[in-house]
């Protein structure tokens, strides 16, 4: 028996939202923003106990409101038992045959034996009667306006919504619901909710916590009189043995959790070895009896003096070890038929490496704290795509922000986007073994750039500094200010199509037109690279182009002649690539700058940057001298040079670099221009051409 999906709807962002859970443990990741903390938040308010379960007028969603207002400045009445709206949650329980449905019995409206769901609901509601009431007590009161309605709602709607509603409610037509509050149903035994919030109170700071400073000055005075060195000592003597009893049962009663920490709480077992020691010691007896210590070369330090990402990890596994206890206190031990933990963002203040540690080693130290549960379910939120890494593909739950509301996807759906043949299935793989160990933090940006190689790579950077400091349009975020990962595919972004398509996200694909022809050379035919304006070239051998244009290698014209518009792409029913104007793909590629029109990166920048190569081929140690003395010469073009002279694209890049210039007025690289195809993507990508 398992909670198999989460309903909330007009909670904040999430209007109507679902998301489904895995057996054990669930990952849910998103940008900020997107809910991760709103989906916590919900479950609290409608699963913890009775006391915190308060609904707040700032919880109800902005649409749910501006409804509200309408209804209420309204003419006409509502019939009483309409439900004009609700704020509420569902949880949707599947069983089997082999289940114990004791606890759950009294929750099944239907009796079909093929019906093996569940739906819990926890909802306020507003009826017809109770909008007009509410309507009644706004007109008493004589206001009017917008914004007095505003101040009327936040102070009597909360009121007006009453107590939370529970019901289990029938999956099938002719089911009736079951109103648990009338029948008297308690949930106690059925599911326990508890979380660990991101908000941990772990410092690192030299404190005494709850000492009282009144005592512990009082204590300092006595022990400052000689008069009472005997009085004091004899104190001292006392708590030192005192503290040796503690110590030694304290070992006993914390022996299980010190195994823990030993072995979950480090990049290696045993590189966390703590000892929770007695420390009634002075004036520390007025600050609590018990401290953890760390051990470190044969020394006993303590707590704070350990850096917070450790003691975040240890506060952690302390934590979920007292939660684990208070499930357990349900049906003596073996907790309520359900069990949901959810742990909030538990990368607070841990370096890469100790969060790969902690999500590989989470499921271990769940199964081994709750191995006295039936039936026990884990979310981690996250925004680390270190522990996406390291989290298994299936279990990761995508939420994303789009057309004003928050939508939650599996990546398991990414599988069946494609086809059974063997090569779709490879591309799954690749995609999915890319994704979660090279790539995750492509699930948090707001921007992808998929480029060619590593010139792109090292330049592309500088290429957004110089567009953001030649001006951004009035309402555009500067692009470095954005949140943007760039990936290196090569010539093969279409690899990568049902994952753009996927995230929706907008996307800039900077590659080569490969612009060539055939040449017979004795009885073969070879294939010669040119630049598309070149009278000779015929085809394109980029098959990224091709896909998203849905094109042939023959269709070289097209390309060239293709307006900027026309580059942007979406994907339609059909696999089918095409052409719209609020699409997210845009496909840059060389067009014609300053009267030359180039095939690939290198041989775009050169003929817009021939200055800068001017500084000397000493400068540029990557070129080699023979062909950079010919281009200086103008004895070969752009397209030759680049494909004669550089000995390392990476070394030319860094080089660019190096040789960049401040013009003194704040713009950086200012002796260099960017190709304008790579200037017209990153202001696309930018928004600069959004209404």
């Amino acid at each position: 028996m398992k909670i198999t999906s989460i309903g909330i709807r007009n909670f904040r962002l999430l209007k109507d939202f679902k998301i489904l859970l895995e057996d054990d443990l669930s990952v849910v990741i998103g940008k900020n923003n997107t809910g991760k903390t709103t989906l916590l938040t919900a479950l609290s308010k409608f699963l913890s106990s009775r006391e915190n379960r308060r609904l707040s007028f700032d919880d109800i969603s902005t649409d749910c409101r501006d409804c509200i207002r309408t209804f209420l400045m309204g003419a006409d009445d509502v019939e009483d038992n309409d439900i004009v709206f609700s704020v509420g949650l569902d949880l949707t329980i599947t069983y089997g045959n082999e289940d114990d449905l004791s606890s759950v019995a009294k929750l099944i409206t239907n009796l079909d034996p093929d019906d093996k769901h569940i739906i819990l609901e926890f909802c306020y509601e507003l009826d017809g009667k109770q909008l007009n009431e509410l309507r009644s007590k706004w007109r008493a009161n004589g206001e009017a306006g917008d914004g007095a309605s505003n101040d009327f709602l936040r102070q009597n709607l909360v009121e007006a919504l009453g107590k939370v509603r529970r019901r289990s409610k029938g999956t099938v037509d002719g089911c009736k619901d079951i109103d648990l509050d009338s029948e008297k149903i308690s949930l106690e035994d059925t599911i326990s909710f508890q979380c660990v919030s991101a908000r941990r109170d772990v410092t690192n700071k030299d404190n005494d916590q709850t000492l009282s400073a009144q005592t512990a000055r009082l204590y300092k005075s006595l022990s400052g009189d000689p008069e009472n060195d005997a009085s004091v000592e004899e104190f001292k003597s006392t708590l030192r043995q005192a503290d040796d009893a503690f110590s030694g049962n304290y070992k006993s009663i914390f022996g299980e959790l010190i195994e823990k920490v030993r072995r979950f709480g480090g990049v290696q077992v045993g590189e966390s070895n703590i000892k929770i020691a007695s420390t009634l010691q002075h004036r520390d007896i007025l600050a609590g009896n018990t401290t953890v210590m760390y051990e470190q070369a044969a020394h006993e330090l303590p707590e704070h003096h350990n850096g917070l990402g450790y003691m975040n990890l240890i506060s952690m596994i302390f934590e979920i070890d007292l939660l684990m206890k208070e499930f357990q206190k349900v049906r003596e031990g073996s907790g309520a038929a359900l069990n949901l933990l959810f742990i909030e963002e538990p990368e607070a203040h841990t370096h890469p490496q100790m969060q790969y540690v902690f999500i590989k080693n989470i499921r271990q130290l769940l199964a081994t704290s709750g191995e006295n549960l039936s039936n026990f379910q884990t979310v981690i939120s996250t925004h680390s795509a270190h522990i996406v890494a390291e989290a298994e593909f299936d279990s990761i739950k995508y939420l994303q922000r789009f057309d004003q509301q928050v939508h939650a996807r599996n990546l398991r759906e990414l599988e069946t986007r494609f086809s059974g043949d063997d090569e779709e299935k490879r591309r799954f793989r690749f995609l999915k073994q890319y994704l979660t160990l090279h790539r995750a933090e492509l699930f948090f940006a707001d921007r992808i750039v998929l480029i060619e190689g590593d010139t792109e790579r090292i330049l592309l950077p500088a290429m957004m500094r110089k567009l953001d400091q030649a001006g951004v349009p009035d309402n555009v975020a500067p692009l470095l200010s954005q949140n943007v990962s760039v990936v290196e595919v090569g010539a093969h972004s279409q690899i990568y199509e049902q994952f753009i398509d996927f995230l929706k996200l907008r996307t800039l694909i900077i590659t080569d037109i490969d612009s060539g022809y055939k040449e017979i050379v004795g009885e073969d035919t070879k294939s010669r690279s040119c630049c598309p304006d070149d009278g000779r070239a015929e085809f394109t051998s980029n098959s990224a182009l091709c896909f998203y244009h849905g094109k042939t290698r023959a269709d070289l014209n097209y390309l060239v002649q293709l307006e900027q518009k026309d580059k942007i792409r979406a994907r339609r029913e059909g696999d089918e690539w095409v052409s719209v104007a609020d699409g997210h793909v845009f496909t840059a590629y060389q067009t014609e700058d300053n009267g030359y029109h180039g095939r690939s990166f290198e041989d775009a920048f050169f003929a817009l940057n021939k200055d800068l190569l001017s500084l000397g081929q000493e400068r540029f140690p990557s070129l080699t001298k023979k062909w950079y003395d010919k281009y200086v010469a103008d004895e070969v073009e752009p397209l030759k040079f680049a494909e004669k002279a550089v000995n390392s694209k990476p070394s030319l890049a860094i080089e660019i670099l190096l040789n960049s210039e401040d013009d003194g007025e704040g713009h950086a690289f200012s002796n260099w221009k960017t190709p304008a195809y790579i200037e017209e993507g990153l202001k696309w990508l930018r928004g600069d051409s959004d209404d």
